[in-house]
């Protein structure tokens, strides 16, 4: 979904009203709180009497488990992100760092979960197939990544590489794509890709998700949630593969499985998608409008650099960064029309043919801006970000 243009006397009275609204569920909070003070006295003062103990109603074992309340947490007015890989929060204070930036005008941080080369940030006990392939690493703990990103008041999204899985793909290769000689199948830069026909692939990378939700994270992103783009697409075959489920209904049915089991943990779920999704069915089963029904949120790689020369009507979409956004985001907001999904854009911090600095940065956030987005997301592969990008409108 889109949203108009807000004038800034409606933004102005928009922000007072909500500065207000703090200060009434601040006081509720406080009230709340002393009339829980004074039961608690009471049920004391019971217990002390009577010698008994209150019953628990946690089942055993479930102490440290994120219970959600009536809901997903409330998504920031303006969503004003960074990508931040597993690696970097495995730094000690890095992730500090990125959190920090809440002073520059941040508001969510982008953390992957499971990236492109198929590992897991963090290890739990319930992803025993992710063990026993050796997908789990102790880059960061989830917990204590959540509750950071929580204390400052930011709103932390997941990130999980689906179907592209180097890890899952040889460790057991009865859930790859595979060759016809059944070896494992891999792209051009020699990576494995699971079976996106494959239920249990859903279901281990559905299961992580679960074990991001319980630890804390707002929103889960499903990034590579499509067949394979590149490399001998043609020699690729596809075992378990449902006679009735083509390949267009792959991502779809996929994203409703999602949404269907992490629903009830009050987890948002959203998917990343190519910028030419939008545009034409490019073969990879990625179509934004069959997806969308079943997701929180869009968020388009509209990345300028990766158009090609006469793209989206530009010579050359790299050199012209507010334009190919603008026109990239039309592309999308007619093909999600009816749709409830917020459409958001990834936005390019780094320099491909064309060099980027803060105005090139900015002219994709204005774009997205003026087009209605709820936000962005900006990234850069080494976590390196260009200052005076994340000021609010």
């Amino acid at each position: 979904m889109l949203f108009p243009p807000i004038d800034p006397n409606e933004r102005f009275r928009g922000r007072r009203a909500a500065v207000r609204r703090r200060k009434r569920r601040q006081r509720a909070a406080l009230i709340g709180a002393l009339l829980a003070a004074v039961a608690v006295l009471g049920l004391g003062a019971q217990l002390v009497a009577d010698g008994t103990e209150p019953a628990s109603d946690q089942p055993d074992g479930a102490e440290g488990l994120t219970v959600s309340g009536s809901g997903p947490r409330p998504l920031p007015v303006e969503i004003r992100g960074v990508h931040v890989t597993m690696g970097l929060a495995s730094l000690p204070g890095k992730l500090e760092e990125y959190v920090d930036l809440e002073r520059d005008g941040l508001t969510a941080i982008e953390l992957d979960v499971k990236d492109e080369n198929g590992q897991i940030g963090f290890t739990a006990s319930s992803l025993q197939l992710a063990q026993k392939v050796g997908a789990t690493r102790d880059f960061y703990d989830p917990r204590a990544a959540a509750k950071l990103v929580h204390d400052r008041g930011l709103y932390l999204i997941g990130r999980i590489v689906t179907f592209e899985d180097p890890v899952l793909s040889h460790g057991r290769t009865d859930l790859a794509i595979r060759r016809s000689d059944g070896s494992v199948w891999e792209d051009s830069a020699g990576l494995g890709w699971t079976n996106p026909y494959d239920r249990r692939v859903w279901e281990y990378n559905v299961d992580i998700a679960i074990a991001a939700a319980k630890a804390g994270f707002d929103e889960i992103m499903f990034d590579y949630v499509r067949f394979p783009s590149d490399g001998d697409v043609d020699g690729a075959v596809y075992s378990s593969r449902p006679a009735s489920m083509r390949k267009n209904d792959a991502a779809p049915a996929f994203v409703r499985y999602a949404r269907n089991r992490l629903e009830p943990l009050g987890v948002r779920v959203s998917a990343a998608v190519f910028g030419l999704s939008a545009m034409r069915d490019m073969g990879i089963g990625q179509i934004p409008r069959r997806m969308a029904p079943h997701l929180d949120a869009v968020y388009a790689m509209t990345y300028p650099s990766l158009f090609g020369d006469g793209e989206l009507g530009l010579a050359d979409p790299g050199a012209s960064p507010g334009a190919t956004v603008a026109r990239a985001l039309r592309r999308f907001n007619r093909a999600l029309q009816g749709r409830d999904a917020l459409l958001l854009p990834w936005v390019q911090d780094f320099s491909f043919t064309t060099p980027y600095g803060v105005d090139e940065v900015r002219a994709q956030i204005y774009s997205a801006r003026l087009a209605g987005a709820k936000g962005y997301l900006i990234w850069n592969a080494s976590g390196v970000y260009t200052d005076g990008t994340l000021t609010p409108p």
